[in-house]
């Protein structure tokens, strides 16, 4: 009997939790969902360019499974590969043919050498065999999987623990009633907020930094670019991460609730955050992406340490997460208000 009043009482503590009932069963749909949609999503069409091919071979290749472009000279295509609109071109010279790939993404170059293959296959069985020099615009032929999803992993883990940190922190400040004796002061919500955000974003720093440098100096994790902008680009998503902590912290009343929120608020940004190829996904679910910080973070990221690219190419993606810092700011201000009006 003391076993069954025992079992009834937490049953009951549960069901009147509506929001634990509500994550429990939703949260898990939700990741079951998105795992679905990517994983059973299209196969990758490459993007390739096609420069100064015989009629004869150009008439002879297999189009199919590829969106193919014609250029009338060498410069529009690497101009076009470095902005990534193409993964790749094929140019002859001599009848000697050579593949220039973008080569940031290990399964992107792979899907388009194995179009080359194929599209060639038929003139290899009538001619001599064509040997295909490859080149590569960023990375190399022995760049791995990690070295493409590293800079995805770093700004994740980084996101994800200073969203844990922030969050549990801050409910630690109300459990206490450390908040509510500040919000008994003079301190206007706007002074609350920023006090935390340097105070958290303090220590946020240091653990970033540090994550940063034991990844690219200890995993030999690969770094084409300059560290600084690594640094830029993780503090910039850790203040979103931090802003965005507190902000969620706001509508749970302890930690196991903070805790509830990842599956919704975390985990999905990780599908469209580059970790999968947001071209294999259906169209209508892959606009999250643009509206997610980790979607710009990852890619900042992968622009310093895959391609080797600088301020000029990540200042945007840095402008757009402090933007995401200022709304949940802006928002946490507002989201005082449950607890003291002025």
């Amino acid at each position: 009997m003391r076993i069954k009043a025992l079992t009834i009482r937490i049953l009951r503590q549960i069901l009147r939790d509506k929001r634990t009932v509500g994550m429990l069963i939703f949260a898990p749909m939700l990741v079951l969902t998105l795992l679905h949609l990517v994983f059973n999503g299209d196969d990758y069409t490459p993007i390739i360019g096609l420069i100064d091919v015989p009629e004869p071979i150009l008439s002879n290749i297999d189009r199919s499974d590829a969106e193919i472009y014609e250029y009338m000279g060498e410069r529009k295509a690497t101009e076009d590969l470095f902005d990534q609109e193409i993964d790749g071109y094929i140019v002859f010279n001599n009848q000697q043919p050579s593949l220039y790939l973008e080569g940031s993404d290990p399964t992107v170059n792979g899907s388009t050498m194995r179009w080359i293959q194929t599209a060639l296959k038929p003139i290899q069985e009538t001619e001599a065999a064509i040997d295909v020099e490859i080149n590569y615009l960023h990375g190399s032929e022995e760049m791995g999987q990690f070295d493409y999803f590293g800079p995805v992993l770093l700004g994740f883990f980084v996101f994800f623990f200073v969203f844990i940190i922030a969050g549990v922190s801050f409910i630690r400040e109300r459990t206490t009633g450390t908040l509510e004796r500040l919000l008994s002061t003079p301190l206007r919500k706007w002074e609350i907020v920023m006090g935390y955000v340097f105070g958290f974003g303090i220590f946020t720093m240091i653990q970033s930094t540090l994550i940063a440098a034991f990844a690219i100096y200890v995993l030999d994790m690969m770094m084409e670019g300059m560290f600084i902008y690594l640094l830029f680009v993780i503090l910039a998503l850790a203040l979103t991460a931090l802003t965005l902590g507190i902000l969620i912290s706001s509508f749970a009343n302890n930690e196991l609730q903070m805790i509830q929120f990842i599956p919704v608020v975390v985990i999905p940004q990780v599908f469209f955050s580059g970790l999968f190829n947001l071209e294999t996904i259906s169209d209508w679910i892959s606009w999250i992406g643009p509206i997610t910080p980790l979607y710009y973070g990852a890619d900042a990221l992968r622009n310093v340490m895959v391609r080797g690219y600088g301020w000029e190419s990540i200042y945007l993606n840095i402008f757009i997460l402090l933007g995401f810092s200022a709304l949940f700011m802006i928002l946490n201000v507002l989201a005082l208000r449950k607890y003291r009006k002025i």
